[in-house]
């Protein structure tokens, strides 16, 4: 007669986490954080605000004293004057097409350099590197009669070539996808190269899928800056046909000043794009300016 095997112990309960209730002092340290970001949130989008609801405004609303914080209904005149006092549609197609081509360009290069710069093992590349870095520190302005003369020389004013050429590449892109890039372990690329996988495809199907919110924080950053340039695009351009929307938007204050409205019109349209930029792209702005800063 065998005996009974042993029962072994009863396998214990999971653990029931239990969900711990905020106390006072974390509620009003948070009631105190949410009061300190509203009172900055205030002065910084009210600028944003007033310029769209001041687009809707009649002159005599726009003139009074208080100003009004809302519209007494939506006038739209000030939209319509914008568009017949400068080509804004020319305008606003000459801005996305030069900023388009300057964001595509600038993470396209970005992209090679940081590769180069963490993948392929060349002597000098620190040095290389760091003078990458220093072309950050001259101011853009000191560059401007350098390229018009350049760009001038070659008969490209007054083109989108002479707009787009000089920020084809720039060095803050190439920082930040290095950063990125330099979490990747040495072994991927190793691994991929052994099985066969050249540099551009490895690059291209490996790198950038991974690196996605550092190139979109790349791509907004570039764009904002590409829309909002005015000094450039007003010393290489010379044709209406030509001049992006800051340059059309500077003109309206000497040719209706009279008429704050149509300033205010034209600075809602400008904001859209850049705005929707911000707002849709805001999560991958800040993962890809962090990246690399947390191991």
């Amino acid at each position: 007669m065998t005996a009974a095997p042993l029962a072994g112990p009863a396998p214990a309960a999971p653990a029931v986490r239990r969900r711990h209730r905020p106390t006072p002092r974390f509620l009003l340290g948070r009631a105190v954080l949410y009061l300190l970001l509203l009172v900055f949130l205030v002065p910084t989008l009210f600028p944003l605000y007033y310029a769209v609801v001041g687009a809707f405004m009649d002159p005599r609303e726009l003139s009074g004293f208080p100003a009004p914080l809302l519209p007494t209904g939506l006038h739209t005149d000030n939209i319509t004057g914008v568009l017949n006092a400068v080509p804004l549609v020319r305008m606003y197609g000459n801005s996305l097409l030069m900023a388009g081509i300057i964001t595509v360009s600038q993470l396209a290069t970005s992209s090679l350099a940081a590769y180069a710069f963490v993948f392929l093992r060349f002597r000098g590349s620190a040095v290389v590197f760091a003078l990458f870095l220093a072309t950050l520190m001259v101011p853009g302005e000191a560059t401007f009669i350098p390229n018009y003369l350049t760009i001038g020389s070659w008969g490209l004013t007054d083109t989108f070539a002479g707009l787009v050429m000089p920020f084809l590449a720039y060095a803050f892109g190439t920082f930040l996808l290095r950063q990125s890039f330099k979490q990747f372990p040495r072994e991927l690329y190793d691994a991929a190269r052994m099985d066969g996988m050249g540099h551009l495809r490895f690059l291209w199907t490996v790198l950038v899928p991974l690196s996605r919110p550092a190139l979109s924080a790349v791509g907004v950053y570039v764009f904002i800056t590409s829309w909002n340039m005015y000094f450039w695009p007003l010393i290489i351009t010379r044709s209406t046909d030509m001049q992006t929307l800051q340059i059309g938007l500077n003109s309206l204050k000497t040719g209706e000043a009279s008429n704050p409205g149509l300033l205010l019109a034209g600075a809602a349209l400008s904001v859209l794009p850049t705005l929707a930029l911000v707002i849709f792209g805001q999560r991958f702005i800040v993962r890809g300016l962090t990246a690399g800063a947390v191991k």
